[in-house]
């Protein structure tokens, strides 16, 4: 059984952009991943509403996937490491640009390439990085969210160079799914439906024996996604 860790915000949390509430367990991207695959994968939900990249936040404490990424990984040994984050590296707040948000990710999978955390502590996990899809209409987040969504329009572009440089595996959200007009940042059901499918594809991919015999251990010359929008 491969372990997967989806490490994300609110995005993989599950947050319903028409209720404010939380998708149910099978709706969620990884929770459709999860009835895609089957029984050989576990997959771990390590979703948290307002999670950045690396960048603490003044006003909503204990948000920086770089604090608790090790944590979590050493306790899990997961197989595959999921990261979608930078959404909220856009607040207005953090004055961040689409490059410095793609580096924080970066930082974020070369912490887990190196970590030798994987299963048995014996190589370190792989890593699919995903760029968030491109923020659509703001409505109540508008003001938070000031000019995030010229910025978004570049994620696939800059995390794609982000995963050639650290040598992980690349998905673009945005070539896939759409952000809700509801309110510019959140998916809807049907969105977490189709990247879910379609990160499950790239899981079957990233552990085919094609792609194996092309790495050795977890973290070397992995075969890459490099398309963009």
């Amino acid at each position: 059984m491969k372990t997967i860790l989806c490490y994300g915000d609110s995005n993989t949390w599950g947050y319903d952009p028409k209720t404010a509430k939380r998708l149910d367990y099978n709706s969620r991207w990884p929770g459709v991943v999860r009835n895609t695959l089957g029984s050989d994968y576990y997959i771990i939900e390590e979703g948290l509403p307002g999670r950045t990249t690396v960048w603490d936040d003044p006003i909503e404490e204990h948000k920086n996937g770089k604090t608790y990424l090790l944590p979590c990984i050493f306790s899990h040994m997961p197989d595959l490491v999921i990261i979608m984050l930078g959404t909220n590296d856009l607040k207005y707040r953090f004055s961040l640009t689409a490059s410095d948000i793609s580096k924080g990710a970066k930082l974020l999978a070369n912490m887990v390439l190196k970590s030798n955390a994987g299963p048995e502590g014996e190589s370190s996990p792989h890593v699919l990085l995903i760029a968030p899809p491109p923020v659509a209409r703001l409505t109540g987040f508008a003001e938070m969210f000031i000019n995030a969504e010229e910025k978004s329009l570049k994620f696939g572009e800059y995390y794609s160079m982000a995963a050639k440089e650290c040598g992980c595996h690349f998905l673009d959200a945005g070539s896939i799914i759409h952000s809700s007009d509801m309110d510019g940042i959140h998916l809807e059901k049907s969105q977490h439906e189709k990247l879910g499918k379609e990160i499950a594809s790239k899981i079957q991919e990233i552990f085919s024996p094609e792609d194996q015999n092309q790495l050795i251990g977890h973290v070397i010359s992995p075969k890459l996604d490099t398309s963009s929008r």
